[in-house]
């Protein structure tokens, strides 16, 4: 069985996504929530699989993000629920080209 290939995608520039915000986008039919801690871009699915709330307009403390609809917390970095890590969201791999922000998916 072949893996799946995996491509970045341009879903933002650097200026649209300031320091300590937040940002969703479309990328292939998902919601991505990206984040920008300190000027280090994270990438989750926006959807909260407790209850479907979205993680893009959650509350930010460090590299945790909480639901806004039950506070539900996960680590951008690894999208574990603290105290719960069989409960988590997808991460998507970033980088900076220039001023792009690139997400990693499968195409």
């Amino acid at each position: 069985m072949m893996k799946p290939m995996a491509e970045f995608v341009t879903v933002a520039t650097v200026q649209e996504v300031p320091s300590g915000a937040s940002k969703v986008v479309y990328v292939q039919g998902e919601m991505i929530a990206i984040f920008n801690i300190d000027g280090k871009f994270f990438a989750i699915d926006n959807t909260c699989p407790h209850r479907g709330g979205p993680l893009g307009a959650g509350y930010l403390d460090g590299t945790i993000v909480r639901c806004p609809l039950h506070h539900w917390p996960f680590d951008l970095r690894t999208g574990e629920s603290p105290g719960s890590p069989m409960d988590r969201v997808l991460t998507y791999a970033v980088r900076i080209e220039g001023d792009q922000v690139q997400v990693q998916v499968e195409v």
